[in-house]
């Protein structure tokens, strides 16, 4: 993957997998957490919030040893925004016109964005030279798309809360601030105002969020760091020039196919365990994406709250589907290539963003079709296999897709991409325990297909804000979680194998974005 910022030497509490995280932090925050609610009240939980997770960020210690300077950007940060965000309140209350104030925050959010994030890959593009080492603070891209939001739902007068504690959490709370879900303010606030951090934590909070967490770190410790372990060396081998059999190609793209699907997976399920800790649901932000019978359902289930940002603040405003199918398809092209360059710094991620968008044109193009020929009247058997191959081409995209996504440079995507396509020099030499590899890859692919996802086995508690809206409640009854001694056991089993494999936590892959 291209590199797209010098990472940290020491994480500090900054992952979910470390020790730290989960031996000292959560558990002091949560004590801490607790006493503020039952001697302080809901402010002082709330503030103890905010300092945790101004703590939380600062640990990240890019240059070896903690530094303030990045915890003061955020601060800055979010008191520019909350300022912004008030006057603009303000005056959309007033029925006075704040497009000004709006495109002056706009501008400045996304300036910053642009400068420690894409001021190298402008200059070596125009220049062909590096501007020099530009170190890409923490969090960057999801806290300037969540502070946009805010101030593009202020000027609509959907943000009207104005108490700067709660803002500060709304921005920083711990458990979303790293990789998502990229949150609404209408979201959180009503939340930190009433039941959760600002009030009490049910008691039936812990139990979900420690198996959520328990599954979460489990699919990240066993699984995807497994399937990263098949996937890097082969990826590392185009890098270097060296040609893949086709065999070994496939080996690679599926193993980064399930490496990422089981890393974000983990990440989302940890992410909405420890908020629930907290009594806090975040948004639904991954929902077994692999179940896809195309590529416009993909993309309602993998990141999902990116893809509602993206929808909501830049297709729909440029115009969305009401003008035509030719500009539909073209916002269609241009969100998805901005979707793209959002991920990285690189030509690949805009080529993927891309290639998405064309998928997308594609699918939708496709659904006109099966409409107009009024497909959906046919046998029943014949609408089941095609929709058997709906979902097998979708896959395939998807595999293809991330070659992209995952290679670093467009000769090693080439590469690989031509050994897949068995146009390759290399011939079909297998990998190095042919049936191990398969039988894992294979295990991975029932599991993403065939299995509930862990917001599906606690469902029918609501684990996320919008987890009803999505009709989510009743899914898979067979498979139900429950705060029983089965559970609980299970949890544990999965906690302790992760334990005691996490020798060296490795970061989640959304965490470099």
């Amino acid at each position: 993957m291209p590199i797209l910022a010098s990472m940290a030497p020491s994480s500090g509490f900054a992952l979910f997998n470390s020790y730290a995280f989960l031996l000292l932090f959560l558990p002091l925050t949560l004590l801490a957490h607790r006493l503020a609610q039952r001697f302080g009240g809901g402010r002082a939980a709330i503030a103890t919030l905010v300092l945790a997770s101004l703590v939380f960020y600062g640990s990240w210690a890019p240059t070896g040893s903690w530094s303030p300077w990045f915890v003061a950007g955020l601060l800055a940060s979010m008191g520019v925004n909350f300022q912004l965000g008030r006057l603009i309140a303000r005056r959309a209350s007033e029925g006075v016109r704040q497009r000004g104030l709006l495109t002056l925050g706009v501008v400045l959010n996304l300036a910053a964005l642009a400068w420690f994030k894409y001021a190298n890959f402008a200059a070596l593009t125009i220049t062909g030279e590096r501007l020099g080492e530009i170190i890409l603070p923490l969090a960057i891209s999801f806290v300037t798309f969540q502070q946009v939001a805010y101030l593009v739902d202020a000027s609509r007068g959907l943000a009207r809360e104005h108490d700067v504690l709660d803002y500060m959490l709304f921005v920083s709370f711990f458990p979303q601030l790293i990789a998502g879900p990229i949150v609404h303010h209408s979201e959180m606030l009503p939340q930190f105002r009433g039941e959760g951090s600002g009030g009490r934590a049910r008691s039936g909070d812990l139990a979900i969020g420690v198996t959520l967490l328990s599954f979460g770190l489990f699919k990240k410790v066993i699984i995807a760091d497994e399937m990263a372990s098949i996937a890097t060396p082969l990826f590392n081998q185009a890098r270097d020039g060296g040609d893949l059999s086709t065999p070994l190609a496939w080996t690679a793209a599926l193993a980064y196919t399930f490496q990422i699907y089981f890393d974000f997976s983990a990440y989302s399920d940890m992410a909405t365990g420890v908020a629930r800790l907290f009594g806090i649901r975040l948004p639904t932000n991954f929902d077994s994406p692999y179940k896809a019978r195309g590529i416009v359902d993909f993309w309602r289930r993998w990141h999902i709250t990116l893809s509602r940002f993206l929808r909501d603040y830049l297709y729909i405003p440029l115009g969305g589907n009401r003008k035509g199918p030719a500009r539909r398809y073209a916002n269609l092209a241009i969100t998805m290539l901005l979707g793209g360059l959002w991920h990285g710094a690189a030509w690949t991620f805009v080529f993927w963003g891309g290639l998405h968008g064309l998928y997308l044109c594609v699918n939708h193009a496709w659904s006109r079709l099966a409409k107009a020929w009024r497909l959906e009247s046919m046998p029943r058997w014949l609408r089941a296999v095609g929709g058997l191959g709906a979902w097998l081409l979708t896959f395939i995209c998807v595999v293809v897709a991330w070659v992209f996504f995952r290679a670093e440079g467009f000769d090693a995507a080439w590469s690989m991409l031509a050994s897949m396509s068995a146009v390759g020099e290399a011939g079909w030499t297998p990998p190095e325990n042919p049936r191990t590899t398969a039988l894992l890859l294979g295990a991975a692919l029932v599991a993403c297909v065939a299995l509930p996802n862990g917001l599906e086995l606690v469902g029918r508690f609501g684990p996320t804000v919008d987890w009803a809206e999505r009709g989510g409640l009743e899914r898979r009854p067979w498979c139900r979680w429950s705060p029983d001694w089965f559970w609980a056991i299970l949890s544990a089993t999965l906690l302790g194998v992760a334990f005691v494999h996490l020798s060296r936590p490795s970061e989640f892959i959304y965490w470099q974005f």
